[in-house]
């Protein structure tokens, strides 16, 4: 019997979402950073076995959005759960579970759904038993499952509850395929994720990437991205004195890009201003932020 299904994963920003969807995968799909709501798109993490094939989709944290952008955000991650055949909430030991209980109840899922709790190997002084005991009689979720996405505790365990609950079906994609994102998409989202670890305070939060040209030359690919950001003191930041800051965020991505596609990468980086990018509906559209 071959089981094969969407899975969409959500929870509040930084719980471990994106480094839960990697650890599944084994590769490095959707970026991650020490910074909340680095996610900002809906991106799919394809798993296939010999007899399944799972389709994760990372989601944006869920939050109350504060500026449009972050309601395309919240778009995406709503979109997933009517997609998903099994929505799977991540939490983690410092959120407390009426909490938890609140922001499901408010989803009004339909779909079955999974508890995992998420940094265990955290823990201190408190016991596993006592977190999944507070779910103990709450009929939203099926499994409670506690894990660490970072060492790979209790990932089989939630691997075979989420097999459980997937429906009968063929494979979606092809079997050797690990996302449905173009190599564009992972370029932009790559250099981004530099930006979120390099820059501090709200830069990160008003920069997009956009790629203007990818072209695979006989010896190397040269890439030539856009990094918008809505003010000039962000522009001014994001170059650094002297070049410097942008001219690390390009090797750093530079970097990882040439890891992921085996090959040589001439990488140029510009910074553009968009003012009020965030809330202009032409920009995110041009963007790639869609509903």
């Amino acid at each position: 019997m071959y089981r094969s299904g969407f899975v969409s994963i959500i929870g509040r920003p930084n719980v471990g979402k994106s480094t839960l969807m990697n650890r599944f995968l084994g590769e490095k799909i959707s970026i991650v950073s020490p910074k909340a709501q680095t996610t900002r798109h809906r991106i799919a993490g394809i798993l296939s076995g010999d007899d399944y094939q799972i389709v994760f989709l990372d989601t944006p944290g869920i939050l109350d959005p504060a500026y449009k952008l972050q309601e395309k955000m919240m778009e995406a991650m709503q979109a997933a759960v009517r997609d998903a055949d099994v929505v799977l909430y991540l939490t983690d030991i410092t959120e407390a579970a009426e909490e938890v209980k609140a922001r499901m109840q408010a989803l009004s899922l339909k779909h079955p759904c999974i508890l995992a709790i998420n940094k265990i190997d955290l823990l201190k002084g408190k016991s596993i038993d006592s977190l999944i005991e507070n779910y103990t009689n709450f009929s939203a979720v099926r499994q409670v499952i506690p894990i660490s996405a970072t060492q790979g505790l209790g990932i089989d365990e939630l691997l075979q509850a989420i097999l459980t609950h997937l429906p009968e079906g063929q494979p979606y994609y092809p079997t050797d395929e690990l996302t449905d994102r173009p190599m564009r998409f992972i370029v932009s989202e790559i250099i981004r994720e530099k930006i979120f670890l390099l820059t501090r305070d709200e830069v990160p939060y008003h920069t997009a990437v956009v790629i203007q040209s990818y072209e695979d030359k006989e010896t190397l690919t040269r890439i030539r991205a856009e990094i918008i950001v809505s003010r000039e003191s962000q522009k001014g930041i994001i170059l650094g004195e002297g070049g410097r800051m942008i001219k690390e965020i390009g090797r750093l991505a530079r970097e990882e890009i040439e890891q992921l596609i085996g090959r040589k990468v001439f990488l140029e980086l510009y910074v553009k201003v968009r003012p009020g990018w965030r809330e202009n509906d032409r920009y995110l559209s041009a963007f790639g932020y869609t509903s």
